[in-house]
């Protein structure tokens, strides 16, 4: 017989049980082997898939058991582009009038267009699936099950925030294994109205199966293919976390703007349900948005995902939609919390999903990507979940005044204050500490004023100042600026103007005092001249310390040693003048570690 295979028969397997018997001449069409190859490109499983099915076929002629031959042009531009209307099918229909053979197809549109053209089809229902399916690896207590190719099957099973990995089997899944299992998912994903492919990407498939979320990766991305799935096992109202009327009140009255937050599989998602349906039964209207759309709500509430790959067109929607409340799981990238704040600041309602492993930790996820002074209209409650219960609850309010454990009433500034719900008790405060925002914690932890300030003051000062200087936290609104005398009059400027400047750039009080090197050890240096450059070694085990550079008593510069104990200076430029300068006033070189 004499065969015209489509794309969809050759990737399903089909074809190739159908000649694998022998005697047939086989001719497949330049238009599927550039639409498989062009699958393939992409990284979609579906094109590898085709690749390996082509070779089999390759293998049947080599053996003598098949003629092979391809036909025809590959597909220009615009019948790519109209690939969807049909074109690529109509090539491959015109291949089998040509050679008057048989189209072989598992397209059933495909197959009924070839016969009211009058051409001879067999059409070969899709495979029904493997013989192991997804669902086959879970149980009422498994959460997830891992696949990886050469590796046995593994779960997790127990409840969110308490589970276990464990061995599904001692039987090691080949590649053939997964293939199979992988075709089946993408395959009934297609057909079904209730899953879909949420995304394609060159090595990666991810599919919402129903309620199972399910990744599929493979060559590039990942070494061999494999297969996550995970599936919710428990799905709680708001009554079965126990929460506190005044939380409650919070919640339904009082506040906008959600941020949930947990360690991966410590509950959140469960817990953000349970809001979205709270929400709905109260007579709100709620959507989600998601990536992938894998929430357990009820039909009332619509979920949508990335526009065109898009968070951002998806919140253009969602504007013109008006939900009261959005459940936003996760929010990831910087565009995500975008989304968030332009959303929450139109009036919407947000609830937002974040992975954080400690509660401030989400907090600290919004700065730098929300104008600090936006923060607490954009997020004002934190909801803290491990293990599947509410552990932290924390609240947001904006002052004005002077941050804890600083003293100055001209050090005051905008505070973000973070408070325990529960407590009332004030945990963190939030401010701009020269060109920097800080998260500090505000008991027991004073020390890290001095830390904080200590870090910003030096890269502040270099960048002014530039070498050459020692600094000392004094208090937590003071600090001491130890500085070569020569350099003193310069820094504090004309009536004071430039230690004004950088007093306010920094946020303490700086008092200015000549550096002499103190009673630390000094190394003693040796200089040598070569060509433009000068070299100052320093010999014994000090490669890579930073330090001063000294003549006689007066410090020139600062500088780091190489890991052989070596500062290369040109000698035209400052420092290598100060060394000439210093050498030729007789005075003696050493070097002060810090």
């Amino acid at each position: 017989m004499k065969y015209v295979p489509d794309t969809s028969v050759i990737i399903n397997g089909k074809f190739f049980e159908l000649i694998s018997s022998g005697g047939h001449e086989v001719i497949i069409p330049e238009a599927v082997v550039s639409e498989i190859e062009a699958q393939a490109n992409r990284g979609l499983m579906i094109g590898f898939t085709g690749l390996k099915e082509m070779e089999k076929i390759r293998a049947l002629e080599r053996e003598g058991k098949i003629n092979l031959r391809f036909y025809g042009k590959r597909p220009e531009k615009w019948q790519i582009e109209k690939a969807k209307s049909g074109e690529i099918d109509e090539m491959i229909r015109l291949t089998a009038i040509e050679n008057n053979a048989i189209l072989v197809t598992s397209d059933f549109v495909q197959s009924s267009i070839a016969r009211i053209k009058g051409i001879e089809v067999i059409y070969i229902e899709t495979k029904k699936g493997p013989s192991i399916k997804i669902e086959d690896f879970f149980d009422k207590e498994t959460m997830s099950v891992h696949l990886k190719v050469n590796t046995v099957p593994m779960a997790k099973k127990g409840s969110p925030g308490r589970f276990n990995l464990v061995k599904l089997s001692d039987n090691i899944m080949d590649e053939m294994d997964l293939e199979d299992i992988a075709m089946d998912i993408v395959e009934r994903a297609r057909s079904d109205t209730n899953s879909y492919i949420e995304m394609e990407m060159k090595g990666v498939t991810v599919v919402q199966l129903r309620e199972y979320r399910i990744v599929i990766t493979r060559e590039p991305f990942s070494d061999g293919i494999e297969i996550t799935a995970v599936k919710p096992i428990v799905k709680f109202s708001i009554e079965h976390y126990s929460i506190d009327d005044r939380l409650l009140k919070r919640l339904k009255e009082s506040t906008r703007g959600i941020i949930i937050s947990g360690a991966p599989g410590a509950g959140k998602t469960t817990f953000a349900q349970a809001l979205a349906e709270m929400y709905s039964s109260e007579g709100k209207i709620v959507k989600t948005l998601e990536r992938p759309r894998d929430l357990q709500v009820k039909d009332e509430i619509t979920q949508y995902t990335a526009l065109e790959g898009s968070m951002e067109k998806a919140g253009n929607i969602l504007l013109l939609v008006r939900p009261d409340y959005t459940i936003f799981d996760e929010v990831r990238s910087s565009e995500d919390f975008q989304v968030y704040a332009d959303l929450r600041l139109s009036g919407v309602g947000m609830v937002g999903v974040v992975h954080a492993t400690r509660p401030v930790d989400a907090i600290q996820r919004l700065i730098g990507r929300i104008e600090l002074g936006m923060i607490p209209q954009v997020a004002d409650t934190f909801i803290h979940i491990d293990s599947g219960e509410i552990r932290n609850v924390y609240y947001l309010e904006y002052t004005v005044k002077v941050p804890s454990g600083m003293r100055e009433e001209d050090l005051s500034r905008p505070v973000i204050e973070v408070r325990d719900f529960y407590k009332n008790s004030l945990e963190y405060e939030i401010y701009s500490f020269g060109e920097q925002v800080v998260v500090v914690p505000v008991k027991g932890e004073r020390g890290r004023i001095y830390e904080l300030a200590e870090e910003k003051a030096q890269e502040i000062l270099k960048r002014h100042i530039g070498s050459g200087f020692r600094l000392e936290i004094t208090s937590p609104n003071s600090m001491n600026l130890y500085v070569p005398g020569y350099k003193i009059p310069e820094l504090i400027g004309k009536g004071g103007e430039n230690i004004d400047r950088l007093e306010r750039v920094i946020g303490l009080h700086i008092n200015v005092l000549p550096y002499t090197g103190g009673e630390k050890e000094k190394i003693n240096l040796i200089v040598q001249k070569k060509k433009d450059y000068l070299y100052l070694i320093v010999e014994g085990e000090y490669g890579g310390r930073e330090g001063a550079i000294i003549a006689d008593d007066d410090v020139l510069f600062s500088g780091v040693l190489s890991r052989d104990g070596i500062i290369k200076l040109k000698q035209n430029s400052p420092q290598g003048k100060a060394v000439l300068q210093a050498l030729g006033e007789g005075k003696k070189l050493y070097f002060k570690p810090w």
